[in-house]
């Protein structure tokens, strides 16, 4: 079980560091604390909204249908909201903090559109870790090609890492 560690005065939790060791088992550890921050990297595709589509049913023609988006406030396709904030999702799940990680909450504001073809960084930094359990509390952003910031929020997670 994970479990909270004070160091230095603060409580941080040890993660095993997936890049030099085994997931099974670990030689070397990572302490995640407040501050540490991860990215994730990705370019929206047509295929992104069609395979997005295909697993929620969400065929909404703004993400479609050209000359329906063309007539809209965005003027052109967007990728849907959800889609982008996944992004988000891959961060806390595969890197910080990583396999076994479970959301509890997320909070969003969407303040932009995000078209086929922006290349989106979505950004967690941790800001909170409860002293007593391993919960995580992260900003969780997600910004364009042209830094302009496209999510807001905030995500609350479980640390709870399982040697497999």
């Amino acid at each position: 079980m994970t479990e909270v560690e004070i160091i230095d005065g603060k409580p941080a939790i040890r993660i095993p560091d997936k890049h030099r060791s085994d997931l099974d088992n670990p030689q070397t550890w990572n302490v995640l604390e407040i501050g540490d921050t991860c990215t994730y990297r990705r370019t929206v595709t047509d295929a992104d909204i069609a395979l997005f589509a295909g697993a929620t049913g969400d065929t909404n023609p703004y993400h479609f249908d050209e000359v329906y988006a063309s007539k809209g406030r965005f003027k052109k396709r967007i990728a849907h909201g959800m889609l982008v904030t996944g992004y988000i999702s891959c961060v806390l799940g595969t890197i910080l903090p990583g396999p076994g990680t479970i959301y509890l909450s997320q909070s969003l504001t969407f303040k932009k559109p995000v078209y086929i073809g922006d290349t989106i960084t979505a950004i967690a930094e941790v800001l909170k870790i409860k002293e007593n359990k391993p919960i995580v509390t992260l900003k969780t952003n997600c910004i364009n090609q042209n830094g302009e910031t496209v999510v807001e929020g905030e995500a609350v997670v479980l640390v709870d890492y399982v040697p497999m």
